[in-house]
């Protein structure tokens, strides 16, 4: 089991970093544990599809947002982007999760290195092992912004 849940986490990793434009790390409480490969994909001007693996314990979990992107907002003279969306998460181990993620955010990309951080809060309805509601998924995300 351990072993294919190693292949599985390999094929996903080299998937998100394949067509990446945004490639980093999610640090705070995500579905697998404490830390996660972080990637961000365009699906269009105002859309995104935000994806995480992270490795836990005991498991492997993956989520996989479509975010709406909204017009950026200026503060001290600098530009910040915000976003909403929503989407399925999954967790591989000992135990199976499957539920359902919202998220919004805020992230500042640097003009002068390819580099986006950003703040961002997902609450969780998990349906399966256990049925239960989480608040607590808050985290920090430090991204390589590729063809900048």
């Amino acid at each position: 089991m351990r072993r294919l849940i190693m292949l599985f986490s390999l094929v996903i990793l080299g998937a998100l970093s394949a067509n990446a434009q945004e490639l980093g790390t999610r640090i705070g409480n995500v579905n697998g544990g404490d830390i996660a490969l972080d990637a961000v994909f365009s699906s269009g001007n105002f859309s995104r599809i935000h994806a995480d693996v992270s490795f836990g314990k005991d498991i492997v979990g993956i989520d996989a947002l479509w975010d709406f992107l909204y017009r950026p907002f200026e503060a001290e003279g600098e530009t910040f982007f915000w976003y909403v969306g929503a989407g399925p998460f999954l967790g591989i181990g000992d135990d199976f999760t499957l539920g359902a993620a919202g998220e919004i955010g805020v992230e500042y990309h640097f003009p002068s290195i390819p580099l986006a951080i950003g703040l961002d809060w997902r609450p969780g309805l998990r349906i399966i092992d256990d049925t239960d509601f989480s608040v607590d998924g808050f985290g920090l995300n430090l991204r390589y912004v590729f063809g900048k």
